[in-house]
């Protein structure tokens, strides 16, 4: 491409902090049915992208929008990944300013959305807009329910574009990754999650007849003490220990004087890479049913721990970082989880976004600056991948 040719896609660019303003100003509260999409996809074809729109599920947890976007054919291939789904703003009387409005005060863009994520997806919108990416191709993989059961979403488009032969080589996701200033962090994995319910059942009876009953909290309490007596792990060098919580307690019992007929309790675990999901689940039925043959595990496993080697990909997204804010990021793993631990089943995915402080907060903002200063980092990261496609 010439240099009058790259300045002419530059110039049809669209303005990051503008799209971003579009973006928040339509509240697509989770699960996003569409709209948001709208415009993100009238954004996308001008910039000279095929787009492809879905809509799955059902209520409660549906329907969901989907969109997957393409510039080019051919290999090697790039992908961006987020959401345009965002969580219920709260009160807005507690708001500085209506929480869809996207008013800019001192410097920051606010409104619900503007952190997580929809900023990071304009700046990438913008970025490849005016990007180069030679002969190789460049895509946006967007759910509408990220925030939500993530039922309809993300996995379901990836099968889709597994199906249709739209695997990328490598994926960055924009969640808001960076902690005080703009590019501190990246994260290059994140933990697995296991919620579970254990359940088990006595026999309801009167307190001053206990041998014509039987009591199912004590062994309740045996189970959730086996279970959190064990260190599962002491951490390694890119993650910190796995840890296992006890989230709620129920027995529901509102008589003095009466055994309860059951005792429930829930729990989640964050492992690390030294687990596997379906592994923990093994070994809290096993636990459970060793106490009492009473008890019943109930468990999902939302996600696996991932993680992708700091090798070429990850110098490239740190590369890019320093040369836009002069610093290194640190390479993490903390934190919850995200999209990713989908799309690291079909390549490596690295995390890098806009500084995460008010995420899910009311009064959600993020310096106009540093929104501009994204897009310079998602443009440095394409052009660094696609160097050799114009050599």
């Amino acid at each position: 491409m010439t240099e009058g040719a790259t300045g002419a896609r530059a110039a049809r660019a669209p303005d990051p902090v503008a799209l971003s303003q579009a973006l928040i100003r339509i509240p697509s509260v989770t699960p996003d049915t569409g709209a948001a999409q709208d415009l993100l996809a009238e954004a996308l074809e001008a910039a000279g992208f095929t787009v492809w729109r879905h809509l799955w599920g059902e209520a409660p947890d549906g329907p969901v929008a989907n969109l997957f976007a393409r510039r080019g054919t051919a290999g090697p291939h790039f992908a961006f990944a987020g959401h345009t789904d965002v969580v219920p703003p709260g009160a807005p009387e507690d708001w500085p300013g209506p929480p869809f409005a996207a008013e800019v005060r001192d410097g920051l863009l606010i409104g619900r959305g503007a952190s997580d994520m929809k900023s990071a997806i304009a700046a990438f919108v913008a970025a490849a807009a005016r990007t180069d990416t030679g002969a190789g191709s460049v895509s946006l993989i967007v759910t509408g329910d990220e925030e939500g059961p993530a039922t309809f979403g993300t996995k379901r488009l990836l099968q889709w574009m597994r199906e249709e032969g739209h695997v990328p080589d490598h994926c960055l996701v924009g969640e808001p990754t960076s902690q005080a200033a703009l590019g501190d962090m990246v994260k290059i994995g994140r933990r697995g999650s296991v919620n579970a319910w254990i359940t088990v059942a006595g026999a309801q009876g009167h307190v001053a007849y206990p041998h014509m009953a039987a009591n199912p909290i004590p062994a309740l309490v045996e189970i959730l003490q086996r279970l959190q007596s064990r260190v599962l792990d002491e951490g390694n060098e890119w993650f910190q220990p796995s840890n296992l919580e006890i989230t709620d307690l129920e027995v529901g019992n509102p008589a003095h004087n009466v055994i309860p007929a059951a005792a429930k309790a829930r729990l989640n675990i964050r492992f690390n890479n030294q687990h596997r999901g379906a592994d923990l689940v093994h070994w809290m039925e096993d636990t459970a049913t060793s106490v009492t043959e009473k008890a019943a595990v109930e468990a999902i496993v939302s996600g696996e721990a991932f993680f992708t080697d700091p090798g070429p990909f990850a110098e490239l997204v740190a590369g890019a970082i320093e040369s836009v804010t002069g610093g290194r990021p640190d390479l993490s793993t903390s934190g919850g989880t995200s999209d990713a631990r989908f799309i690291r089943a079909m390549c490596p995915v690295i995390e890098a976004g806009l500084v995460g402080k008010t995420m899910h907060k009311v009064g959600e903002a993020v310096a106009v600056r540093d929104i501009e200063r994204l897009t310079d980092i998602y443009a440095a990261i394409l052009t660094g991948y696609f160097a050799p496609q114009r050599g």
